[in-house]
């Protein structure tokens, strides 16, 4: 089951995340989904998704994504997570795998630039399509090797192509609200009880909306 890994790491009587369901019917046709969530749990990074066969591809990027077509950012490759989790923002409960705050930081659709995507995945080398609220454009993911050996993971560069969407902007900073509710990190912790300190560390310097207690 392709969800398996992602289940076995999880507490459903803890955790509000989805638990999923593997093959989730889609419409004819319908669009492939992307999503970008912005985590800070015990580190800050940005958890970038593809819809791909009935699940949600995953890749966690530390420093989230650059519009700077000379800059390589590094994407280590996570298991797969169900569909459902697309729409997920909120707290997921410290001590539970992946405990802290989830932001819902960019969303939209995707198509590959390849006809045959999962020779792409196998040669390392897959390009696609970004229709976000934020990111757009053409983007490559590229295997790497001499990362992520030991945790098994596999390790890949996320790098934005040159077109009309290329930019020097930090978007993690310029544009660092959900996408969702225009909420902070302290804000979305706040609301569902979570640490509000700790994710106020993942909002912009001196810019956290986090007002109220």
């Amino acid at each position: 089951m392709p969800l398996k890994t992602y289940r076995k790491k999880r507490d459903f009587k803890v955790t509000p995340e989805p638990e999923g369901h593997t093959g989730a019917a889609r419409k004819k046709n319908a669009r492939l989904i992307y999503v970008i969530q912005k985590h800070r749990a015990s580190h800050l990074h940005y958890d970038f998704r593809l819809e791909w066969k009935g699940v949600l591809l995953s890749w966690a990027v530390p420093k989230g994504p650059s519009l700077d077509p000379s800059v390589k950012r590094l994407a280590m490759q996570v298991e797969d997570h169900p569909i459902e989790y697309a729409k997920f923002e909120g707290v997921i409960p410290e001590g539970e795998y992946g405990g802290g705050t989830v932001m819902l930081w960019d969303f939209g659709t995707w198509e590959p630039e390849q006809d045959d995507v999962e020779e792409a995945f196998r040669r390392g080398d897959f390009k696609f399509t970004l229709h976000g609220r934020k990111l757009k454009g053409s983007w490559v993911l590229v295997r790497t090797r001499g990362f992520g050996g030991s945790s098994g993971r596999s390790s890949w560069l996320l790098i934005k192509h040159r077109d009309q969407f290329a930019s020097r902007e930090d978007i993690t900073e310029t544009n660092a609200y959900s996408a969702s509710t225009g909420r902070s990190l302290a804000q979305v912790a706040r609301d569902g009880g979570g640490d509000v300190e700790k994710a106020a560390t993942g909002d912009p310097a001196g810019r956290s909306r986090n007002r109220r207690k």
